[in-house]
Order: structure tokens, then C-alpha cells, then sequence
């Protein structure tokens, strides 16, 4: 079979309009989009928390944590759909290849299960006042810190 160029033409294509899509939306809501400019619209938005103190803060374990569940949920997203896309075909084999790929996912999904019912325990999901109240104490506590240690580096300078 012979190496064509033009038979990636639908590829290119695709592309091009996927980036025109993208660039053109961008461009419309430039032109069109509302423009009150007011504090709260223009304070940077970081997965949930209100930005408090210096990017260069220590991190709250629970930012570290919710990293993990979406790794968590995103492997298993990963393995399950290319799973289900074939096995039907492993079933067909014999009845012991399909209750053995069928054991192999379940165990995978215990697994995944037992994940969730730990973060679950540890509150991950829990952004009541309460948690709130502690990512506060969290934030001001990191300030008073970091005052501390400016504080303690402009008393060695001088």
C-alpha cells in the first residue's frame, strides 16, 4: 500500500476546525462577554480554595488528597472502558476465561472501592463550614509562619 498524503486531509481538516472552534470561542466571548471587572472576578480560582497567603506556602494535605482520588477515579475510568470493549470477545472463549476476566475486574473495582470508602473516612468530600473553618485556621496559620520566618531573615540581615 502506497504512502498517500492526501489521505490524512480529514485528520488536517479536523484539526483546523477544532482549533477554529476553540480560537473562535475565545474571540466571541472577548467581543460579546460582559465586562464588569470586579474584585472578586479577577482573584485568581485554585481548585476550590479561596487564594490566601504566597504561592510559595506549604500545601494543605487535603489539596494533595483530592489530587489523589482524581488520579484514583481517572485510572479507573482508564482500565474499565477498554475492559468492557473486549469482553465480550474474551468471553467467548470458554466459561472459565469469562468468569476469570469478570473476578479480575470485580477485584480491580474492590480495590477502587476500598480507595473511596478511605477518602471518604479522611472527609475529603466534606467542604462544609467546618472545613472550611479548618482550611482557615490552616491558611492563617501559614501566614503567622511565614511572617515569623521573614521576620526572623530580616533580623540576620541586619
Amino acid at each position: 500500500m502506497a504512502f498517500r498524503l492526501y489521505d490524512y486531509l480529514p485528520i488536517l481538516l479536523m484539526f483546523i476546525v477544532a482549533a477554529g472552534f476553540a480560537v473562535g470561542n475565545v474571540l466571541l466571548s472577548q467581543l460579546v462577554g460582559q465586562r464588569k471587572r470586579t474584585k472578586t472576578k479577577l482573584m485568581p480560582y485554585e481548585c476550590g480554595k479561596d487564594p490566601v497567603g504566597s504561592a510559595r506556602e506549604r500545601f494543605s494535605v487535603k489539596f494533595y488528597l483530592i489530587a489523589m482520588i482524581f488520579i484514583l477515579f481517572d485510572i479507573e475510568v482508564i482500565f474499565l472502558v477498554p475492559w468492557a470493549a473486549v469482553f465480550r470477545t474474551l468471553a467467548a472463549q470458554s466459561a472459565a476465561m469469562r468468569q476469570f476476566v469478570y473476578l479480575e475486574m470485580m477485584i480491580f473495582i474492590g480495590l477502587l472501592l476500598v480507595g473511596y470508602i478511605y477518602v471518604v473516612k479522611k472527609g475529603a468530600f466534606d467542604w462544609g463550614e467546618k472545613a472550611r473553618r479548618e482550611a482557615e485556621a490552616e491558611a492563617r496559620a501559614l501566614a503567622d509562619l511565614e511572617a515569623r520566618r521573614r521576620e526572623q531573615q530580616r533580623r540576620t540581615a541586619a
